[in-house]
């Protein structure tokens, strides 16, 4: 039986805390069947409507799957469900539209200050630098910029061209899993490293969109910006 030592708090809280430490730790890594409801509540001296209640909680937050007479498993972020999760990009009519990717290049530099403050760096720390454009219909709409500590993502910029979507990446070769990611959105007058990407003039308005995407432990793993041109597109949100 695990001992629950966690801070104070309902049952079902300290359940989830410590599945989701396991999970953080990598005892249960993506892909990992979870214990059964019935052997939660006996491992941690709780009752099974407890152990449901945790299980319900995790899979809230995403850090779960329950799978219909198989089990619950950590969740595995795959190329198909970052892209629809994470880019909120969608067509006149609201469809879904998956981007392309056109360009990309990947520096080592040292952090500006936003950067670092987003990050939790010291002043002027290395980081990786990706800066990517993407298509929708064969227009280019959307320029990216992520950054990322050096330390969390040793030899980034010699794997060569990066899949898609990132967020697939950090699990399977840094063990990060991104749980969410929090975002500002606001209008500003392209940047001039990112109109040439876009094919826009100087002052031209686009919209900027910074992200900083949470990790499962807690921390900001990744800070990104990414500009769109959404003449023909807008940027969906659904609010609950």
């Amino acid at each position: 039986m695990d001992d629950l030592s966690g801070p104070a708090g309902p049952l079902y809280q300290q359940v989830y805390d410590a599945v989701m430490a396991r999970i953080v730790s990598g005892e249960l890594a993506p892909g990992m069947m979870l214990p059964s409801e019935f052997d939660l509540a006996a491992q941690y001296a709780v009752s099974q409507g407890t152990a449901r209640k945790a299980l319900s909680k995790l899979e809230l937050s995403g850090l779960v799957e329950r799978h219909q007479g198989k089990g619950t498993f950590v969740a595995t972020t795959t190329d198909e469900t970052s892209l629809f999760h994470f880019f909120r990009l969608r067509q006149s009519d609201g469809a879904q539209v998956i981007p392309q990717l056109v360009s990309e290049t990947v520096r080592k530099r040292p952090a500006n200050a936003r950067e670092a403050a987003a990050l939790g760096l010291a002043a002027r720390a290395s980081v990786f630098e990706v800066m990517r454009a993407r298509s929708i219909n064969d227009a280019v709409v959307c320029a990216e910029q992520s950054v990322l500590d050096v330390v969390k993502f040793p030899g980034l910029k010699d794997r060569g061209g990066l899949p898609n979507a990132l967020y697939p990446l950090y699990q399977r070769s840094y063990g990060i899993t991104i749980a969410r990611a929090d975002e500002q959105l606001r209008a500003v007058m392209v940047p001039e490293a990112v109109g040439g990407m876009l094919a826009l003039a100087d002052n031209t308005p686009v919209m900027e969109v910074e992200r900083r995407a949470i990790g499962i432990s807690g921390g900001v793993m990744e800070f990104r910006l990414s500009y769109y041109l959404t003449q023909n597109l807008h940027y969906a949100v659904s609010l609950r």
